[in-house]
């Protein structure tokens, strides 16, 4: 083992639409020249997160204002013995918004792919350890309090993908052993959110399409097929509705990535109004990100939703879904049920934006409540009752689902669930 200290480095992986920027080193670098790896350098003044940003800028041409920190893993020591190297290396995750990039010399050769790529690959050493460190787990799934159930549904692919690429390099997984350690898999990412549709009709649709034997080299292209498929539904979702509320005044609440992309596509723009939606105001994020698209937007607490609604100026009210019951009623965050109901005493109608993936084949919902200290922290004994989601009856979403299928009533719902149902046939 070396006798200096180790050398600390960053490694940081940029990810889009699931995969992440893979970059061949130039042979004008002096280590691992011709070697594939992620944007890496020096840490300088003793701070990984500052160097990750800095190389990021210098190897891609992306700002901090271009890149959406996810997480920072544990670092960990590579020991080079060939090379006479010593690392300590810091992971960094970023996701982008676009691919387009801007490399400099150190890079002859760029690609964007899954990370399991990087298991058939001649890398930089313990590259793939680099990303395990930063990938989505099952715990992160369980643990996130702050996305919707379609960007949960791409990092649980994610995680299968990248356990069924693990099990497809690895020589002494026999097939059933493989089988078996997938299934498992499978079962803990739905446990991890039952109450999220989307997630668990994406997951099936990978097993099933694997079937019959469910080889590891399957569950990974289909993982990854699944992913592109579900991020382009989530996008034909967004553009059905953006057609649908084109220059309305549009009430929405809570943080729906298909909501935020329909109000933005739209033409010519909505004006909109969004409820702050305590306790987790997810919709003051919304109405900062509406702003800098330079939509016309108010901002204003749950309590003045009914209000907003009596005064006439809406048109409309748009919300996501976590989850669409089968005869149409729609589970999102608390607080959509009074919004329909006020809605309905007012004569607006009322619209979810969702990917068809989101219908659940059964009406099952876990109650998943905040935190308590969220709506009370105080030193009294005060019981504290806070659900994160309700449901909605399909009689008050007036307008019906705004879908990849286009715009879908209560009555083709059910239909949907049956199809979906079919996907479990691996279990």
């Amino acid at each position: 083992m070396p006798d200096a200290d180790p050398t600390p480095v960053v490694t940081v992986f940029l990810r889009h639409r699931g995969e992440v920027l893979l970059l061949r080193r130039s042979d004008e670098v002096d280590s691992y020249p011709g070697r594939w790896g992620a944007v890496a350098g020096h840490v300088e003044d003793g701070d990984p997160a500052a160097s990750a940003l800095r190389e990021v800028e210098e190897e891609t041409g992306l700002r901090g204002a271009d890149v959406h920190p996810r997480r920072q893993g544990s670092a960990f020591t590579v020991e080079d013995d060939d090379h006479g190297a010593h690392w300590r290396v810091h992971p960094f995750l970023f996701d982008v918004d676009s691919r387009s990039i801007q490399t400099n010399w150190e890079t002859e050769a760029v690609e964007w792919a899954s990370p399991t790529v990087l298991l058939r690959r001649d890398t930089v050493p313990d590259l793939w350890t680099s990303y395990r460190r930063v990938a989505p787990s099952i715990l992160g799934l369980t643990n996130d309090t702050t996305h919707g159930s379609a960007y949960l549904s791409i990092r649980a692919l994610e995680v299968l993908r990248d356990r069924a690429g693990m099990l497809a390099h690895s020589e002494a997984a026999t097939i059933e052993d493989a089988r078996g350690r997938l299934i498992g898999t499978a079962h803990r990412l739905l446990d991890a959110r039952p109450s999220m549709a989307a997630l668990a009709n994406r997951l099936h649709r990978a097993m099933h399409a694997s079937l019959p034997e469910l080889p590891p080299d399957a569950v990974e292209t289909n993982a990854h097929e699944a992913i592109q498929n579900a991020l382009a539904a989530d996008a034909a979702a967004a553009e059905t509705a953006a057609t649908q509320l084109s220059g309305t005044h549009v009430l929405t609440l809570s943080r729906s990535g298909t909501v935020l992309s329909a109000l933005q596509a739209a033409d010519p723009s909505p004006t909109v109004s969004v409820a702050v939606s305590a306790p987790g105001d997810e919709g003051v994020a919304v109405a900062e990100r509406l702003t800098e698209a330079g939509l016309d937007v108010t901002l204003l607490p749950d309590a003045a939703v009914a209000r907003r609604l009596q005064g006439g100026s809406v048109d409309a009210v748009l919300v996501g879904a976590d989850t669409v019951q089968p005869l149409g009623a729609v589970v999102n965050k608390a607080g959509t049920y009074g919004a329909a109901l006020a809605a309905h005493r007012a004569d607006v109608p009322v619209y979810a934006a969702c990917a068809v993936d989101k219908i659940a084949v059964d009406d099952g919902v876990s109650d998943e409540s905040a935190a308590d200290r969220a709506v009370y922290d105080g030193s009294r004994d005060v019981e504290v009752w806070a659900p994160r989601f309700d449901t909605t009856p399909a009689a008050l979403v007036t307008g019906g689902l705004l879908t990849d299928r286009g715009r879908l009533a209560a009555d083709a719902i059910d239909t949907v669930a049956e199809e979906l149902t079919e996907l479990r046939a691996w279990t």
